[in-house]
């Protein structure tokens, strides 16, 4: 008797430089502009498919524990998803080990929902290529098409007017970067958001009279970040990524009610940083949808930075440089 397909993938987290945030379609989770990010080499999420023919429901395990609420709600609707590819009908059993804390704004969506887009098309037998995989990943979460490529990753929101905005949006691979740099993680906080990403996004776009002009440069900023990257332009590069990160939580801050991420935590750490550079330090920073703070700097200088960051906030920093492709591990061949 044949074992039931299972499948296991390991994704990493991305962090943008030039930030996604907003959408064109909800439904198919297309955005309004493009992003560009690096994939880091810390925090892996290991995702297991293995389907369960016969089976009543899908059974889906995060870090041991069975998912509840909005986290079993995405993730069964992304497993539909990928039934609807495959043409198939079989529930799944889904066990996700994380590495990075869920909810903080480390990108453990984009690292979780590239797993699980490798795994399950492996285990529903769904031939795609990396292009097509990096689709599929987004329909769970939308970073999350980047993630299911290593470096440096251009996240491309296709013409508004696309004949196919789900064929349109898909993530690539930057192959003409020639910039080897380093990011310090400054944990200030680990635990869950207050406001969602997604309810932040739709906030933002919906009522922030700053968001229009912070749509329109990000063109601009993925533009001027491709170019700067091409070049190894550490200093373009910082500067754009610090820009575009300290304008998106401008529009939020900015939302009707407000959503605030940065905490006076947050703020030290940007005001530390920037005095840093003012000393002549290589040092710049962007933030995700929560408090923690990242920070870009040369590799050669990363432990020290990472130290000296540790020491006056008194916070756990990690080092990450650029991390791998998502890769299937183990799965039954096809």
């Amino acid at each position: 008797m044949r074992a039931a397909p299972t499948a296991t993938a390991v994704a990493h987290p991305n962090i943008a430089l030039v930030k996604y945030w907003g959408k064109r379609d909800e439904h198919l989770i297309v955005p309004l502009a493009d992003s560009l990010s690096l994939t880091l080499d810390v925090f892996p999420t290991t995702t297991s498919v293995q389907l369960l023919p016969g089976g009543a429901q899908d059974v889906i395990v995060v870090d041991g524990r069975p998912a509840t609420g909005e986290v079993l709600r995405r993730v069964t609707g992304f497993l539909d998803v990928l039934r609807a590819h495959a043409r198939r009908h079989e529930p799944a059993h889904v066990d996700t080990r994380n590495t990075v804390p869920v909810g903080a704004g480390l990108a453990s969506s984009a690292a979780g929902f590239a797993a699980l887009a490798l795994a399950g098309a492996r285990a529903y037998e769904i031939d795609r290529d990396p292009t097509e995989l990096s689709r599929l990943a987004r329909r769970g979460s939308g970073s999350a098409a980047r993630s299911v490529f290593g470096g440096f990753v251009l996240w491309h929101a296709g013409p508004p007017d696309a004949a196919d905005a789900d064929l349109a949006s898909y993530a690539e691979p930057l192959h003409d970067a020639r910039l080897d740099l380093a990011m310090v993680a400054v944990l200030l906080q680990t635990g869950p958001k207050s406001v969602s990403s997604r309810e932040a996004m739709r906030r933002t776009v919906a009522t922030s009279p700053l968001f229009p002009g912070w749509l329109a440069s990000s063109g601009a900023d993925v533009t001027a970040m491709r170019a700067a990257l091409a070049t190894g332009d550490l200093p373009a590069v910082g500067a754009i990524a610090e820009r575009n990160a300290l304008g998106m939580h401008a529009t939020m801050e900015t939302a009707i009610p407000p959503v605030t991420y940065r905490t006076h935590a947050s703020h030290h750490v940007l005001d530390h940083v920037r005095r840093m550079r003012e000393r002549g330090e290589q040092t710049w920073s962007t933030m995700d949808a929560g408090p923690n703070v990242k920070v870009l700097c040369p590799v050669s200088d990363a432990s020290r930075i990472a130290a000296e960051l540790g020491e006056v906030t008194g916070c756990r920093t990690l080092v990450a440089r650029s991390g791998p492709d998502a890769t299937v591990t183990t799965g039954v061949p096809t």
